[in-house]
């Protein structure tokens, strides 16, 4: 895959993921205003965290790391008939394995969200309205995990667009439930479960056409099978490690008498807003990119590989930056205006703008991390990151344990960054010794000119939010925002030209060349 395939793949995933984010936001406004950030909003992000762990670690994780390299290399190196019965003995392995994690989450829930959230212990309202809502929800593990499992088979044959809308579906059912039955978790529980079960169905038409025909309990056995959880053990300890920071942090936002009421649900609002610049480009990107490393993985000279990936950092520091640095500068603005009212408070409000403004940190890192980890996937090197994470995890939890006192919940949100920034450079490093160098000094000198940029942006975002229909109506609140927002990607693109940004640029050259077209 040339790079232009790569972007016109990331283009496809991106838009989709895009529909999903701006879906995923109107869901999470709706909960936001029906429940704050108070008890069934703290019970539905612990509920929903749980299977979203194990649908990371044996689902979309195993998907990226597993799933697609050797999929990916069984298109180039076998037949199709090779191909799809390797596809059914990895359907049947994944149905024993992921029913019985399934039956096992819902009888253990009581002690799964008392580990997950200690602070609930001194609430029972709160403890009980959590274990009930996670025990309704934990079937989505299997669903959503054979949807994953659907995504890396098409996803390997060069299919990305319905795998990438299927997400939609999720957040259009749980829209829906939630209006439909408001306040309670009855509305929250039906819309997760319903969406899993149409994320799974949208994909099997598509497989079939492809010529996918399962045989159900049949065969368990497959050499590439035990190539796929070589790959995977490492993957699941990574991800298991990365969850557990997610955990670490429900652990210390549980604690409402050091770092204030809502942790949980304060976080849980304000990551989401850090996944959506993420979820369009950065996952986009990364996902898109990941067959092409894996197919020049195999060749003995990694010049085309190290062409890629450094294509892959470079554009995803372009979005990266100025998505951050927006973040920071209109964080609560953008709160307020998108999530303020009904029973999300002043102090809600408040709380989760500070959180926004620590969390967009660490954006460069996370979207650049994933990057690099797409790389040592193609690889088929799951051990090294599941390393690095281990070490970010126990920064995060000195790091937490530090800042919580005197940030209180946005020291959490520190932390988190500083981590991640610091788990980014380790990786980079690493894969820099490994492959030798890939225009290191030129991706430096595009990240400084990119972070100037971005920063110039930032101070123009925030002087015009600061000055510009300064109302407490709706209507002022979302002028402002849409003003600040606007000004600031004007000025972006101005301040990139000023500062010889070569990625807006080359943007420039190809919007030129396809109006001449």
């Amino acid at each position: 895959m040339s790079n232009k395939i790569i972007a016109k793949s990331a283009s496809i995933i991106g838009i989709a993921t895009l529909c999903s984010r701006i879906l995923g936001f109107i869901r999470d406004v709706v909960i936001a205003r029906l429940f704050g950030v108070y008890i069934y909003a703290q019970a539905f992000v612990v509920a929903f965290r749980i299977p979203n762990l194990l649908r990371d670690l044996v689902g979309e994780g195993a998907t990226n790391s597993a799933f697609v390299p050797v999929f990916s290399e069984y298109t180039v190196k076998h037949t199709k008939e090779e191909f799809w019965e390797l596809a059914n003995v990895v359907l049947n392995l994944l149905l024993v394995v992921l029913s019985a994690i399934t039956i096992l989450g819902m009888i253990c829930a009581p002690v799964l969200v008392r580990l997950m959230a200690p602070g609930f212990i001194a609430e029972p309202e709160k403890l009980v309205a959590t274990i009930r809502l996670t025990r309704i929800i934990f079937p989505y593990v299997l669903l959503i995990s054979l949807a994953a499992y659907s995504m890396g088979l098409l996803n390997s044959l060069k299919h990305f667009s319905i795998p990438a809308f299927a997400p939609c579906l999720l957040n259009i059912s749980v829209i829906l439930c939630a209006l439909a039955f408001g306040e309670g978790i009855a509305g929250l529980a039906s819309g997760v479960l319903i969406g899993g079960v149409l994320q799974l169905a949208v994909q099997i038409p598509v497989l079939y056409k492809k010529g996918f025909h399962p045989k159900l309990f049949k065969r368990f056995r497959h050499p590439a099978a035990r190539t796929i959880g070589k790959l995977l053990v490492p993957r699941v300890l990574s991800s298991s490690i990365y969850q557990l920071n997610n955990f670490v942090d429900s652990i210390f936002g549980s604690l409402s008498w050091v770092v204030g009421e809502g942790g949980v649900a304060v976080l849980y609002f304000s990551y989401r807003l850090i996944q959506f610049p993420l979820g369009i480009f950065s996952n986009a990107l990364s996902q898109a990119i990941l067959p092409a490393l894996s197919t020049q993985a195999l060749e003995e000279n990694h010049e085309k590989l190290k062409h890629t990936l450094t294509f892959g950092l470079r554009a995803t520091f372009f979005v990266m930056l100025p998505a951050a640095a927006g973040l920071m500068a209109l964080s609560h603005s953008i709160i307020g205006t998108l999530f303020g009212g009904s029973k999300f408070d002043v102090y809600s409000v408040n709380a989760t703008a500070s959180v926004l403004f620590f969390y967009s940190i660490g954006l460069f890192a996370y979207g650049g991390t994933k990057i690099i980890q797409s790389c040592f996937f193609a690889l088929k090197d799951t051990v090294t990151p599941t390393k690095i994470a281990g070490m970010a995890l126990v920064v995060n939890v000195i790091l937490n344990a530090a800042l919580m006192f005197p940030l209180k919940i946005a020291g959490l949100a520190l932390a988190t960054s500083l981590s991640g920034i610091n788990s980014f450079l380790i990786l980079f490093f690493i894969l820099k010794k490994r492959l030798g160098d890939f225009k290191v000094k030129e991706i430096a000198l595009s990240f400084l000119r990119i972070l100037f940029a971005s920063i110039a942006m930032g101070l123009v975002s925030y002087l015009i939010s600061k000055n510009i229909f300064q109302g407490a109506h709706t209507l002022d609140k979302l002028l402002n925002l849409s003003l600040s927002i606007f000004c600031g990607l004007i000025s972006y693109a101005i301040f990139c030209f000023i500062f010889r940004v070569s990625e807006m640029q080359e943007l420039w050259r190809w919007v030129r060349e396809r109006r001449q077209v």
